[in-house]
């Protein structure tokens, strides 16, 4: 690998002092878990209960074997099927690639792949 790719790979959060290995991909939760808003402003408490409901995620460091995603992307994974550490007092989310659901990133704004849906 080339200086300049292992830059690009490694992570820019808190500069944490790990590296990511084959297809693991270590992601930081958007929001805790609380109350939330729906689309047309209404408080959802935290105790109402949902259905299986997907979350979206901050990347914050990939392996050398990921290829879709990069550090700064926003995922979205299932919440169930999660691996959770802890690095230096903030919860972190550790999955492989292939249980990520979807992909938003800057760099797809108009590319032939995008669905032009705004997440």
């Amino acid at each position: 690998m080339s200086p300049n790719r292992d830059q690009h790979r490694t992570p820019h959060h808190d500069k944490l002092p790990i590296r990511m290995l084959h297809d693991r991909v270590l992601v930081k939760q958007d929001t805790g878990e609380g109350e939330r808003r729906s689309g047309g402003g209404i408080l959802i408490p935290a105790t109402a209960a949902v259905g299986r409901r997907l979350a979206w995620a901050e990347v914050v460091a990939v392996g050398q074997n990921v290829r879709t995603v990069e550090p700064g992307d926003r995922v979205l994974y299932d919440p169930e099927d999660r691996a959770e550490v802890e690095v230096r007092g903030v919860a972190y989310v550790l999955m492989r690639e292939r249980d990520l659901h979807a992909v938003a990133a800057d760099r797809f704004e108009g590319s032939e792949d995008s669905t032009g849906l705004y997440l």
